[in-house]
C-alpha cells in the first residue's frame, strides 16, 4: 500500500472540478453524481440510450430528495439543476473529470473510458470505479494513461464515507494526491492503494463473504446469525452475507471469479453462490439473495 503524496507543489487537492462526468447511470453511477451535485459540482450524466438514461434521472432526483428530507441538502432544485443527463458521450466537453461506472467487464470498461478519454482535454482527469479489475491493464490501452485512476466508491454511495484511490503504474503522483483531496471534498475518507487484484477492500471483503457462504452451505449456522456474529462481536455495520445481498451476488461472484484467476482457489466461490445466482437471486435489487427482501428493505 501506498500513502498519498504531501508535495506542496501537487495540484489543490480541496477543490472540486467545476464540471463532473459520470458514465453509466446505474446505482452506482447515480450515487457518483449525486456526491458531486451535491458538493456543488455541475455533473453530466452520460448512459447507452434513452431508457437507460431515463432511470439514471431518477435515481439521481430520488437521492438528492432524500438527502433534503434529512437535512443534509437545503433544497433539491439547486442541486437537481447541476445535473444534466445525455446519452451523448460528447457532453463531456469541458468536464475535469469523468468517473465511469460501467458494469463490471473489461471489454465494456475499457470501450467505454477510451469513448470518453476521446472528448477530454489533456489534464482532465479520467476515473474508473471498477472494484476488483486491473486498472494496468486498462491503462495500457488510453492514449493519456498518466491522467486514467481508480476511484472506487462503495455502495450505497450517499451513506458511505469510504472511496478507494487506485492507482495504475503509470498514474502521476500529482493525480493521486488530487483524487484524494477531492474524495475530502465530497465529505469522505480516501485510502491510497496500488493496483492489485481486488485492491484492499473487495479483496478483504470477498474473502470474508466467500467464507460465511461456506459456513451456511456446511449449515455451521443461518444467514442471520452469521451476520449477527460480525456485526456485534467484530462491530461491522452489515454482516458479510447481508453485504453481499446488498452489493449483488452476481458481482460478488464476478469479482470472486476473477481473484480465483488471478490469486488462487482461495477465492474460488461456492456452490451456493453459484447456485443463487443461476437462479436470479442477485440479492436486494431482485428481492431475494441469503435473504428475503421487500421493497429493498
Amino acid at each position: 500500500m501506498t500513502t498519498a503524496p504531501s508535495d506542496s507543489s501537487s495540484r489543490s487537492t480541496s477543490t472540486l472540478p467545476s464540471q463532473v462526468g459520470v458514465l453509466g447511470g446505474g446505482r452506482m453511477g447515480a450515487g457518483i453524481a449525486h456526491a458531486f451535485a451535491v458538493n456543488g459540482s455541475s455533473v453530466v450524466v452520460v448512459d447507452r440510450d434513452d431508457p437507460s438514461i431515463d432511470g439514471a434521472r431518477q435515481r439521481v432526483e430520488k437521492a438528492v430528495h432524500q438527502s433534503v428530507s434529512r437535512g443534509l441538502v437545503p433544497d433539491a432544485e439547486s442541486v437537481l439543476a447541476r445535473c444534466t443527463f445525455s446519452t451523448d458521450v460528447g457532453s463531456f466537453a469541458g468536464c475535469g473529470l469523468v468517473v465511469e461506472a460501467v458494469p463490471e467487464d473489461l471489454d465494456l470498461k475499457v470501450a467505454a473510458l477510451r469513448s470518453a478519454e476521446q472528448v477530454l482535454a489533456p489534464g482532465s482527469a479520467l476515473a474508473s470505479n471498477t472494484s476488483s479489475l486491473s486498472l494496468d491493464t486498462i491503462a495500457a490501452q488510453l492514449e493519456r494513461p498518466s491522467e486514467f485512476i481508480g476511484m472506487h466508491f462503495f455502495n450505497p454511495v450517499p451513506a458511505s464515507t469510504l472511496v478507494e484511490i487506485v492507482s495504475a503504474a503509470t498514474t502521476s503522483s500529482e493525480l493521486t494526491a488530487q483524487a484524494l483531496g477531492w474524495v475530502e471534498a465530497l465529505g469522505k475518507t480516501g485510502i491510497s492503494v496500488v493496483d492489485s487484484p481486488g485492491f484492499a477492500s473487495s479483496r478483504l471483503g470477498v474473502a470474508i463473504a466467500l467464507e460465511a457462504m461456506r459456513m451456511v452451505e456446511e449449515g455451521v449456522a443461518s444467514a442471520q446469525d452469521i451476520d449477527l456474529a460480525m456485526e456485534l462481536g467484530y462491530k461491522h455495520p452489515s454482516g458479510p452475507l447481508k453485504t453481499t445481498d446488498i452489493v449483488g451476488l452476481d458481482v460478488r461472484l464476478g469479482i470472486a471469479e476473477y481473484l480465483e484467476s488471478t490469486l488462487g482457489p482461495r477465492f474460488a466461490p461456492p456452490k451456493i453462490l453459484r447456485d443463487k445466482v443461476a437462479r436470479g437471486d442477485h440479492g436486494r435489487k431482485t428481492g431475494r439473495g441469503f435473504y428475503d427482501w421487500k421493497d429493498g428493505s
